[in-house]
């Protein structure tokens, strides 16, 4: 599972204007639409081309409990595609992100100072540009660590130097120990 790009992908979902089919069958049909065959969602499924044609003609109404949630995971990654660009290209360019985390933060800084790590509770509104790397990074497949950084990199900038107004020599955010974390657009 992954933290961070799940949790871009739960923010971009909030975007949806209409809710994603409900039942197996309308799932089935909308896979069956965007992937132009039964055979290309068989094969994504990992069940039978027959099956799918079940499905597609609700002859089969209630799917095993792992195959609903990699059914529901694949219409929700193809469902309104327009929508979640749109969403993206707003958080990019105007509107930024907002991040909720609970996590062990601690910076490297001059001596003297209290760099000390500790757990935090932070609700920060980080600016597009910021929204914009994590949706960038996350579209070239960056992993969890590099996103992670990203973050931090942005919590440093905005929260513990305020965009330059303070705590001018800190070198290094550390985020670890990440007990929640929750995206908004």
């Amino acid at each position: 599972m992954s933290l961070f790009g799940d949790g871009l992908e739960a923010a971009v979902h909030k975007a949806f204007t209409r809710p994603i089919p409900k039942s197996a069958g309308a799932q089935m049909r909308y896979l069956v639409k965007q992937l132009k065959g039964t055979r290309a969602v068989a094969q994504m499924l990992r069940i039978s081309q027959r099956t799918v044609e079940r499905y597609v003609k609700d002859q089969i109404k209630k799917p095993r409990p792992d195959l609903a949630a990699h059914l529901e995971r694949e219409v929700k990654r193809r469902w309104q595609p327009h929508v979640r660009a749109r969403a993206r290209q707003r958080a990019a360019t105007t509107g930024g992100i907002v991040i909720d985390t609970r996590a062990r933060l601690g910076y490297t800084a001059p001596i003297g100072s209290t760099d000390e790590s500790r757990i935090r509770h932070l609700t920060v509104a980080l600016p597009p540009q910021h929204a914009a790397r994590l949706f960038d990074a996350q579209q070239a497949g960056a992993g969890d660590q590099q996103l992670q950084q990203i973050v931090a990199e942005g919590l440093k900038e905005v929260y513990f130097q305020d965009g330059g107004r303070r705590a001018g020599s800190l070198d290094e955010v550390r985020f670890t120990d990440i007990e929640h974390l929750e995206f908004e657009l």
